[in-house]
């Protein structure tokens, strides 16, 4: 089998925490007495550091209000991101096949670490991940390619050996910087003919077409 591991983004790939983030960004907007956004917004910056959600959101590039920001948000993110995110309802049939066939899996976001654990044991999925690299485990964004790099280096295998899925313009742009094949899922907010024009082993509707496709 060509690859020996598959590695996932997470927000709108693995789960959807649209109502958490909704919260925490509306929150750190309030706090700092801007207008709220909306929901649709919100969701096009999933993947994006905090910092750089707030430059999207407001197209302020004040570095002190961005840092506020991050506080805000973080603040109402230990409060509510676990209970309002969830796992897409396809991706433990794929993580337990992926397990089944001795695949490695992993996880590498922009959220944190410790956020990934909860909502994994919540959702009853921590036994079928193998490695998480967090925002706060890395020193660069994606993206730059620390996180999955620091992934390869752990589990010991070549970059052709190893499939990085996820939903986002970013994740494609990881995946290259990383020199591994991406796999693209229409389940964000990103279209097929957007992920297509980075170079891709497919793109594909679903967790479950993409098991399909890969694995049979």
């Amino acid at each position: 089998m060509k690859y020996q591991a598959v590695v996932f983004d997470f927000d709108y790939t693995l789960g959807d925490s649209t109502e958490g983030m909704l919260s925490c960004v509306n929150h750190g907007l309030g706090s700092l007495g801007i207008p709220l956004a909306e929901r649709e917004a919100v969701r096009r910056t999933a993947g994006l550091s905090m910092k750089d959600i707030y430059r999207e959101l407001t197209g302020d590039q004040e570095e002190a209000k961005a840092v506020l920001f991050e506080i805000y948000f973080r603040d109402m993110a230990d409060l509510v991101m676990v209970a309002y995110t969830n796992l897409y309802p396809d991706a433990l049939d794929l993580l337990r096949s992926l397990r089944d066939r001795n695949i490695r899996t992993g996880i590498v976001t922009a959220k944190y670490h410790c956020q990934i654990d909860a909502i994994l044991d919540k959702c009853h999925g921590s036994e079928y991940i193998d490695m998480i690299v967090g925002g706060e485990d890395v020193s660069a964004v994606r993206p730059d390619p620390e996180g999955l790099l620091m992934t390869l280096a752990a589990w010991n295998l070549p970059p052709e050996q190893v499939l990085y899925v996820g939903d986002s313009l970013v994740d494609a742009r990881t995946a290259e910087a990383a020199g591994v094949d991406f796999a693209g899922v229409t389940t964000g907010t990103t279209t097929r003919e957007e992920l297509e024009k980075y170079p891709c082993a497919g793109v594909y509707g679903s967790l479950r077409e993409l098991g399909e496709a890969v694995y049979g």
